[in-house]
């Protein structure tokens, strides 16, 4: 099968689990009775309204071609920075770095996938932004809590630009036997990483009892983390098909997808819980903000893209 053959044909089946759970959610709705059972049911109703809205926008540029693509990771690093950027308090001395950081990180760092120079992409916001982001807030000279502030934007970029930028990324790949289905790999990343997400939240509804970090992240459990984890494995090794993996090394990426989503949604929860947020927006209704989103693939992205680079590229 050619690169659109197998596209339309995960379509078909993301297509047949989003009927089916549309159909699931009403009957639950029309079961529940009790005010807790409601919230649930209409949170679960939420996602998977917003899932389908995800997947046509997603569909719509995959068919568009690479360029859109790139496009539209670049928009979604763009929402998520302003949302991070939202939570966090700056100051007047912090509005160059956070020009830069908008106006010239983003489009430089998508543009280099774009023109597929991966030596710099690679490079250019964990050194040369790194190291100009600081000097420029430094030339405000506004030296009141100076650490704390530049930190913050530092790691506003690097989590929702260069993190995120990975999954594009994809795209530059030069894979033996797999050319020109690279995209592939962005839908299979994102799926595994999603399926993840929704599995460990129902898992953690039915069966949650031990939390993982009640602190950080109230709704982790062990059973959510296991019992999704598990099935997205399943779900990723089924998938092996679209990519250039066999069975058991599409098992072995999908635990890594899981891991590390897993790991970025813990850390970010930190985040925001130091910042008395429960959500970092509410763009997505049922989801939250866009970073609420895309935190386990800010995690995964980069792990996943140098895997696969290191062992098929």
């Amino acid at each position: 099968m050619n690169v659109h053959q197998k596209f339309y044909w995960m379509m078909a089946g993301v297509v047949t689990l989003l009927i089916t759970a549309s159909l699931i959610g009403a009957i639950l709705k029309s079961k529940a009775r009790s005010d807790s059972k409601r919230a649930v049911v209409q949170n679960l109703n939420s996602r998977i309204r917003a899932w389908w809205v995800m997947i046509a926008i997603f569909a719509l540029v995959f068919l568009m071609g690479r360029d859109a693509t790139v496009v539209l990771f670049a928009f979604v690093s763009f929402l998520a920075l302003r949302e991070f950027i939202t939570l966090t308090p700056t100051k007047r001395g912090d509005h160059v770095p956070l020009f830069l950081s908008f106006f010239v990180l983003i489009p430089v760092q998508y543009l280099l996938i774009g023109y597929g120079w991966y030596g710099l992409f690679a490079i250019f916001i964990p050194v040369y932004a790194f190291l100009l982001l600081p000097a420029f807030a430094a030339l405000a000279e506004d030296p009141d809590h100076f650490l704390e502030r530049t930190a913050k934007i530092q790691w506003a970029v690097m989590v929702t630009v260069f993190c995120v930028s990975h999954a594009p990324a994809l795209l530059l790949l030069d894979i033996p036997g797999y050319q020109g289905q690279d995209a592939l790999l962005i839908l299979y990343l994102l799926l595994v990483a999603q399926i993840s997400d929704v599995l460990q939240y129902v898992s953690g509804k039915l069966f949650g009892r031990t939390k993982i970090a009640p602190n950080v992240s109230p709704s982790k459990t062990r059973e959510g983390l296991i019992g999704g984890g598990i099935g997205a494995i399943l779900v990723g090794g089924a998938m092996w098909w679209i990519t250039p993996f066999s069975p058991l090394q599409a098992m072995g990426m999908s635990f890594i997808i899981v891991l590390m989503g897993f790991l970025g949604g813990l850390a970010l929860s930190a985040v925001k819980r130091s910042l008395g947020a429960k959500d970092w927006g509410s763009m997505i209704e049922g989801h939250g903000g866009m970073l609420d989103r895309i935190d386990s693939i800010s995690f995964a992205a980069p792990i996943f893209f140098h895997l696969t680079r290191f062992f098929f590229a």
